[in-house]
């Protein structure tokens, strides 16, 4: 399984959101607190290509995006596939 990384902030429902359908998938993942740590924030800002918004979650060296673009992977049945690639 490839190494996922999330971008957060604790205040976040979007954020734990995602986090949630990873941990249901029993997915392993590397959480980055951009709110406890600015100096993250500016890492995600390049990584992602510009996006701000949190969270900002990483399959590998691919950019899934957020909460919304992790679950629209789930219902299309390419989530999974992804991750084990």
């Amino acid at each position: 399984m490839k190494p996922v990384a999330i971008y957060t902030t604790p205040i976040c429902g979007f954020c734990h959101r995602a986090k949630q359908l990873l941990n249901q998938k029993g997915v392993d993942f590397e959480e980055f607190d951009v709110m406890a740590n600015p100096d993250l924030k500016t890492e995600m800002i390049k990584r992602a290509n510009g996006s701000r918004t949190v969270p900002q979650i990483f399959v590998g060296e691919d950019h899934v995006g957020g909460c919304d673009e992790l679950y629209a992977l789930e219902r299309q049945g390419k989530l999974d596939e992804l991750l084990a690639a």
